[in-house]
C-alpha cells in the first residue's frame, strides 16, 4: 500500500476546472501557439485540455497520482513527481503549476526540476494559496485525503509567499518578473519567473 496521500481516487476526482488560471496563463504568459508547456501538478488535467483546446499549445500535464491518468480529461496527463521530471533539460517555453507546489514536502527539488526542464528564456507561472495560518485552505482537501479536517497542514507542507518562493527559486537561476495577490474566488499568490 502507498504511503503517498495524493494516490486517492478520490483526491484526483476532487479536481475541478478554474477558468481564471487559463486566464493568468494568457495574461501573463502571452504563449504563443505551438509552444511547449508543462503543467506541474495538473490532477485530471483540466488546465492542461484547456490549454491545448482553447491556446493551441503543445502541453503535457503532471501529477504525482497515480490515478491521474486513467482518471484524466487528457491523454496528455502522465504520472510523474514533479522532483523527477522524465524530460531533457531545456525543452520547454513554459510551465504552469497550479495550486501544487505548497503539497511538495523536497519543494527544492521541484524548483530545481523544474529549471532544468525550462529552456533559457522560457517562463514558470505558479499560483499557490495565500493562507494566513498553514493549511487553513487545505481542510476540504484534508477530509477527502485523510477523514478529518486535523491533518490540513500535512496536506499544505508550505505555507508560501512570493518572497519565500523567490528565495527557493532564485538560486536555480529563476529570476521573478511578477507577483500578485488575487482574492477572488479563495485568496492566492501568483509569482511569475524567466530562467
Amino acid at each position: 500500500m502507498s504511503t503517498n496521500p495524493y494516490d486517492s481516487e478520490a483526491y484526483v476526482r476532487a479536481n475541478r476546472f478554474d477558468p481564471t488560471h487559463l486566464a493568468k496563463v494568457t495574461r501573463l504568459l502571452d504563449p504563443k501557439a505551438g509552444a511547449k508547456v508543462l503543467e506541474v501538478g495538473c490532477g485530471r488535467g483540466y488546465l492542461t485540455k484547456a490549454m491545448i483546446e482553447e491556446l493551441d499549445l503543445d502541453v503535457i500535464g503532471t501529477d504525482v497520482n497515480p490515478n491521474a491518468e486513467g482518471e484524466a480529461v487528457s491523454d496528455r496527463v502522465r504520472a510523474m513527481s514533479a522532483e523527477d521530471l522524465d524530460f531533457p533539460d531545456d525543452h520547454f517555453d513554459h510551465i504552469v503549476t497550479v495550486h501544487a507546489i505548497e503539497h511538495i514536502p523536497p519543494i527544492e527539488m521541484a524548483f530545481a526540476e523544474m529549471t532544468r526542464v525550462l529552456k533559457p528564456g522560457g517562463t514558470l507561472l505558479a499560483i499557490y494559496p495565500a493562507e494566513p495560518i498553514q493549511g487553513l485552505f487545505a481542510i476540504p482537501t484534508s477530509i477527502i485525503l485523510h477523514g478529518t479536517p486535523f491533518k490540513a497542514r500535512e496536506v499544505h507542507c508550505h505555507k508560501l509567499t512570493p518572497s519565500k518562493v523567490r528565495a527557493i527559486a532564485t538560486p536555480f537561476g529563476l529570476t521573478e518578473t511578477h507577483h500578485e495577490f488575487n482574492l477572488l474566488r479563495s485568496p492566492q499568490f501568483v509569482s511569475v519567473f524567466q530562467k
